[in-house]
This record gives structure tokens, sequence and C-alpha cells, in this order.
């Protein structure tokens, strides 16, 4: 549907009063706190994540309704905590198990968000559940040079749903898809999986 999306008929149109979760991912944090408010009025408590691009504004979209922010800057943030530890000599499992740990103290209150209906304890739901996760690749990385097959030939169990190049997001990215330092790579599949692509992307 195209229109509005602080509109509130848009918003009923579309399907809110039957949705699980919302997601946000306009750039601009004020077309953002239109559409919470919107949302806010008409379905107090459904989780609503909203996609940033910094941590300017966080407490503004908290205040105007949101369950959770998550900033591009933190991810990428992330990635170069990482490449400064793997210089560093640090083990590759365990550059990959203290950014998840960062990130999953962030990400704290996602984890407190289960179905409805969904009878399994949280920590149940959340080792069986596949996600999405974005990589930004580094100077240095492995995978820079490489193509997304070369990739996948290293046993990779995820999914690449797309590369993010200068601004600009490829979906489904072909085979033959070489990767460049800077690239954001979005993968998706089980959490352990994706601990294990985010090293070889990142340490081959």
């Amino acid at each position: 549907m195209y229109g509005d999306s602080s509109d509130e008929e848009m918003l009923a149109k579309a399907g809110l009063e039957h949705a699980s979760a919302v997601v946000i991912s306009f750039s601009d944090p004020h077309t953002s706190v239109g559409i919470l408010r919107s949302i806010r009025r008409l379905r107090p408590q459904v989780p609503v994540l909203v996609r940033t691009q910094d941590d300017s504004r966080v407490k503004e979209l908290q205040d105007a309704g949101a369950t959770d922010v998550v900033p591009e800057t933190f991810e990428a943030s992330l990635m170069l905590v990482s490449h400064v530890l793997m210089l560093l000599h640090m083990p590759v499992a365990r550059v990959v198990a203290v950014v998840d740990d960062i990130r999953n103290n962030r990400y704290a209150v996602l984890r407190e968000l289960v179905p409805r209906g969904d009878p399994r304890p949280v920590g149940e739901f959340l080792d069986s559940r596949e996600e999405l996760r974005s990589v930004v690749i580094p100077p240095g990385a492995w995978a820079v040079g490489r193509t997304l097959q070369d990739v996948r030939g290293r046993g990779m169990e995820v999914t690449f749903t797309g590369v993010r190049r200068q601004g600009i997001l490829g979906r489904e990215p072909a085979g033959e898809t070489v990767l460049r330092d800077g690239d954001i790579v979005v993968i998706y599949g089980q959490p352990e999986d994706l601990a294990r692509a985010e090293s070889v992307l990142l340490a081959g």
C-alpha cells in the first residue's frame, strides 16, 4: 500500500488492528515520531521497532512509544569494535562472543517480546527463532574482494537477503556479487549460524 503512514485511516486499512508487531524504517526521526503517535492511538500495546541512523533522538522516539530503537551507527560501531579486537589478535570466536554480548545487552527489551499465543518459554522461543543481522565489512576483512559464492563455500548456513553499498540496498544479491570494504551484508538464519557467518565474513 502507498500512502501517509501517519494517517490513522491508512494504518487501519493496512491491518494495524491485527499486526503482531510494527517496524518503522524511515531515516527521518520526525517522520517516525508522527507514525508512532498514530500507532499508539490505535494500538497502545503493539510492539513497535524503529530504525534510525544514529542515537541522537532515541529518547524522543521512546517517549513517542517506540518499543525499541535500532540505530544503524550502533551496528556499524560494533563492526569497528570487532575489527579492532581482531587486530589485537583476539580469537575470532571470542570477538564474536563479545560483540554478541554487547548487542544482546543493547537490545535486551527485544528478548522480552513473545508472540501472542505462543506457549513456549521466552528462552526456548529465542533459541529456535530465525532473525536478520547486518554485518559491516571493514577494511582488511576476509570477505573483501570475494564473491558471495566464495563466502557460501565456507559452509555458511544463512541466507544473504541484501547488500547495502553507498546507501543503496541491493536485495537478493547474486552469487557473483563481489564484496567491498564498507558494504553492509544482511543475513538471515538461526543465531548460531549468524555468529558463524559473521566470523567467516570477517576472518574466513
